[in-house]
């Protein structure tokens, strides 16, 4: 997305432009909320700015909003939050409708148990267990104000995770394990053990890009 709309802004300006975006999401990640910033010498105002980029964008990217910032605003550095969403179709057969944007589980999951564990996510913790192994990051202490399961098995489950930051795979990470609690794989309540463990080979596995969606960014 960021190459695509930095093509896009440089039809409307002057040189080569450069975009910040608020964060990076993995190949395969959806987002609806990403929020970049440009720096962009153009005689267009936003609103027309934003017509013409969506006339440009390929298909499967548009612009929401477009609107002048203060100069040095940087998206990356002055976010607040971050909403994420991951869906499962957890049915026995397969959805074709939602095959690109939900992580198809034919067993049957335990909602309650989910929901159960995911209480122990809640808060200021290190989340070490749930870093992308080889990360080069070196704070990993995030706070996690929401961590909900909705749904019923044999449907579509939604797991929505909103915090002041993640950890590379992190959202991923917590959903293939809280999916191992919903298989029965893992007791509902060993995530506060898990999370003390700071050892992300003790975590389930990461669940796939396809069901993860960036819903919001705050800045």
């Amino acid at each position: 997305m960021q190459g695509v709309l930095a093509a896009a802004l440089a039809e409307f300006g002057e040189g080569p432009v450069r975009v910040i975006g608020a964060g990076r999401t993995d190949a395969g990640v959806h987002a609806e909320g990403q929020v970049a910033a440009a720096r962009l010498a153009t005689r267009l105002d936003a609103e027309t700015l934003l017509r013409a980029l969506n006339a440009k964008l390929p298909a499967d990217v548009a612009v929401a909003a477009c609107a002048l910032a203060r100069d040095g605003f940087d998206p990356r550095r002055e976010a607040t939050g971050k909403l994420y969403r991951y869906l499962v179709w957890n049915a026995s057969e397969p959805s074709p409708l939602r095959r690109r944007r939900c992580h198809h589980v034919r067993e049957r999951l335990d909602v309650g148990g989910m929901r159960e564990a995911a209480t122990a996510l809640v808060g200021r913790h290190d989340f070490a267990s749930f870093q992308a192994t080889g990360s080069t990051a070196t704070h990993r202490v995030r706070t996690l104000v929401r961590v909900s399961v909705e749904g019923e098995a044999g449907g579509e489950i939604r797991f929505e995770l909103e915090g002041d930051g993640f950890l590379r795979h992190m959202v991923r990470n917590v959903v293939g394990t809280l999916l191992e609690v919903g298989l029965g794989r893992r007791a509902a309540g060993s995530l506060a053990s898990l999370l003390a463990a700071r050892d992300r080979r003790e975590a389930g596995p990461t669940a796939p890009a396809c069901g993860l969606t960036l819903v919001r960014v705050d800045v």
